[in-house]
């Protein structure tokens, strides 16, 4: 049993955590409530029945259910249309897709969050020599760093007033970085700012690892594009595959264009029986946040108890996405983590995780994902560059339960072996 291997200085931690965490569970099962609410009453006005189940194959002509759960999802993301596909197989895919269906030879875009995330950045052509980068096709890059981990809408504002900028990209979680994740309201804020200069520009939010975080999406806070994984939260543990693009409805009709092709655009493309786990995965998706979120919490206020420091978000803080992070600062204690959080894995436990290369990052990474989903991360899994200061970054947890004897077997291994 799991529990019998557990050290009991972590037990007796984890069991005092209880009480201390109690009101910051309420707090996320509020949220939790009103995501769920918003969930449910777009599944009954999109009058979703179990015909809408039915495997489609072939070219997908007349999918009624695939038509319905597009219409749920940009209801739920606060857009006007919404392109929900198993063809796009990752977050990384689905904003390539949006970038390469929006952005045209000639056209700049801004990164409004300084350097993206890793694997971002060989798509945009900051390294690399892909011939199908953004670069590559003549799209032009400019980035505006934060400023003590805030917009810095002054300059933003100034740049924007050339009006020669086709597109600018909020990227909303911290990514391979040490800054905080960003808030719904500080996005909002920033629209409104943009929205004074231009209203030409399109506003793309990557909204990866924050979707039923909080009560409102970018698409709320008036953001044009919102593009997101579902083997992330939006998948609820259940989606096996796919990702998502909403937003407005010319734009959603262009990102269409690009995934199949001009003059078929949404009208075709079996999803391949996935709809029931499409829509199952959207219905547990509050849920499975929320367990996530407290897995997070729990981890973090464990971390700190026991001494480590540069744990972000701190345990008390408040979050915009399911991301948590403890600064290691040496190489054998980042792989020594990741291996202990594997060996606490449902599956693959037996898996000894060492640093590797790994397709669309410039540095050897570490990961621990012992998943049902193959890369799910809505599920509990870390993973890290190997670099200084040997960041690790842990997300997920499908029940609060499984996460946390999951966290107090890792925290074990890593006491026991020093």
């Amino acid at each position: 049993m799991i529990l019998d291997k557990v050290d009991e200085k972590i037990l007796k931690l984890a069991e005092q955590s209880d009480q201390e965490l109690r009101e910051i569970y309420e707090k996320l099962d509020a949220v939790c409530l009103k995501n769920s609410d918003r969930i449910l009453s777009a599944f009954i006005e999109n009058r979703v029945s179990y015909s809408d189940f039915a495997d489609i194959n072939g070219y997908g002509n007349y999918d009624t259910g695939r038509d319905k759960l597009e219409k749920i999802f940009a209801r739920v993301l606060g857009c006007e249309d919404a392109l929900v596909r198993p063809h796009i197989m990752s977050g990384t895919n689905a904003l390539y897709l949006a970038f390469s269906a929006l952005l045209k030879h000639g056209d700049t875009m801004i990164s409004l969050t300084g350097t993206p995330y890793d694997s971002l950045q060989e798509m945009i052509g900051l390294y690399g020599s892909s011939t199908q980068s953004l670069k590559a096709n003549g799209v032009k890059y400019e980035q505006i760093d934060l400023v003590n981990d805030a917009f810095d809408e002054e300059t933003i504002v100034s740049r924007l007033k050339r009006n020669d900028v086709r597109l600018v990209e909020i990227q909303r979680s911290r990514g391979y970085s040490s800054r905080r994740s960003l808030p719904v309201s500080d996005i909002e804020h920033l629209i409104k700012r943009i929205r004074e200069v231009s209203q030409d520009v399109i506003i793309m939010v990557d909204n990866c690892y924050g979707e039923l975080v909080e009560e409102r999406e970018p698409g709320h806070a008036g953001a044009d594009i919102v593009v997101g994984s579902l083997m992330k939260n939006l998948g609820g543990g259940i989606a096996a595959t796919g990702g998502y693009i909403a937003g407005r409805k010319d734009l959603i009709e262009m990102v269409a264009d690009r995934l199949t092709a001009p003059g078929i655009g949404k009208e075709q493309g079996a999803n391949f029986n996935l709809n029931n786990l499409f829509f199952k995965g959207l219905f547990m998706a509050p849920k499975a946040v929320s367990s996530a979120l407290k897995t997070a919490v729990f981890s973090a206020w464990m971390l700190d108890k026991l001494g480590y420091k540069n744990v972000s978000p701190a345990w008390n803080e408040e979050r915009t996405d399911i991301i948590q992070t403890v600064e290691l600062g040496d190489r054998d204690r980042l792989v020594a983590f990741t291996q202990a959080l594997q060996e606490s894995s449902p599956v693959d436990s037996f898996v000894h995780v060492m640093p590797a290369p790994m397709p669309g990052y410039p540095f050897e990474e570490v990961m621990a994902c012992g998943a049902f989903t193959q890369g799910s991360t809505i599920e509990l899994s870390a993973d890290a560059p190997v670099i200084p200061p040997y960041t690790l970054y842990m997300q997920g947890g499908l029940s609060p339960e499984y996460g946390k004897l999951s966290i107090m077997l890792a925290l074990t291994g890593i006491m026991q072996n020093g």
